[in-house]
């Protein structure tokens, strides 16, 4: 395809990762974060692809900045920051999208663990928008020999998927850590991904977007790497330390963490069970300790299966 310019917003590992991708591929990749000297002005002027690679909690500040700067008109918008807005529980693409409603918003999202991508292993993505000419755009940029790219209709299951998934990943981090066995992570694994089915689809969701790579793909990478960060919490809390503990031995963010409370708002808002993600919130909460956060989901009352948002 033709050379494009990109612009990718987050210096951190996954927005390393994906300059990376981009420049092997032979386009012009211009790299921003806030601690370096060029402006986010001269980073995005002229670009082709805008990409914000930034943590949730940066996401609304940059949008409104460049709300103030000069986009190129036919410029794409790609996402590829998974979690929840705490103040309008809205989605990023949900943000950027209000903002610049002229323009194409992407998700990108998939099991892409970005330290194996900056090794050059294999790996696959999700790329999805209500423009569809956008989203095959974007693959065209990504796509290579060692990370395959799809397309999706489905911009906010894509969405969700990756970003509900970190919660289940603290789940199984406590599982492995209090070395509950294979069955018991098997079940929370499955059972997780029902609950993220519900609540996508409440959501507004498609429940076939749950089912590929931005759902259960990537809920099995992160629920069995230890490269996973959302992982490396709850692994750590069964190990009897505390959050605060936890986070200082971290590089960069569990957006899992401020997923959950922002879950836990629109569950009680709408009457949604969501029972796995209730014990990692009060587990996060210091409100029950591993153990008991295990105990309670064991002795939840029987019920049939054959209901797949059932629980």
């Amino acid at each position: 395809m033709q050379t494009v310019t990109l612009a990718v917003l987050g210096a951190g590992a996954w927005g390393s990762a994906l300059a990376n991708l981009a420049a092997k591929n032979g386009h012009s990749v211009r790299l921003w974060s806030r601690h370096q000297a060029q402006s986010l002005r001269e980073v995005v002027e002229g670009a082709d692809l805008i990409v914000s690679a930034i943590s949730m909690q940066g996401v609304r500040a940059v949008v409104e900045q460049m709300q103030s700067l000069a986009i190129a008109k036919p410029a794409i918008l790609i996402t590829a920051t998974k979690g929840l807005d705490p103040t309008t529980t809205l989605t990023p693409s949900q943000i950027w999208q209000a903002a610049f409603p002229d323009h194409p918003v992407v998700v990108l999202s998939g099991p892409n663990l970005s330290k194996e991508i900056e090794a050059g292993l294999p790996a696959a993505t999700v790329v999805a928008s209500e423009k569809m000419v956008a989203a095959e755009v974007v693959q065209a940029v990504f796509s290579s020999g060692i990370f395959r790219v799809y397309t999706n209709p489905d911009p906010l299951g894509v969405e969700l998927g990756g970003t509900l998934k970190n919660i289940i990943a603290i789940a199984v981090g406590v599982c492995d850590g209090l070395q509950l066995g294979t069955n018991a992570k098997a079940a929370l694994v499955t059972r997780g991904l029902t609950e993220i089915i519900r609540i996508g689809t409440h959501w507004g969701a498609k429940t076939e977007t749950f089912y590929g790579l931005s759902g259960l793909g990537d809920l099995l990478a992160t629920c069995n790497s230890v490269l996973s960060r959302n992982y490396r919490v709850g692994y750590g809390l069964a190990q009897g330390r505390t959050l605060s503990e936890v986070l200082a031995t971290l590089e960069g963010t569990a957006e899992g963490i401020n997923t959950t409370q922002v879950l836990i708002q629109v569950a009680r808002q709408h009457n949604i069970s969501i029972p796995i993600s209730h014990q990692v919130y009060r587990l996060l909460e210091g409100e029950i300790t591993p153990q008991q956060a295990t105990a309670a989901l064991m002795l939840r009352d029987t019920k049939p299966e054959n209901n797949v948002l059932r629980f």
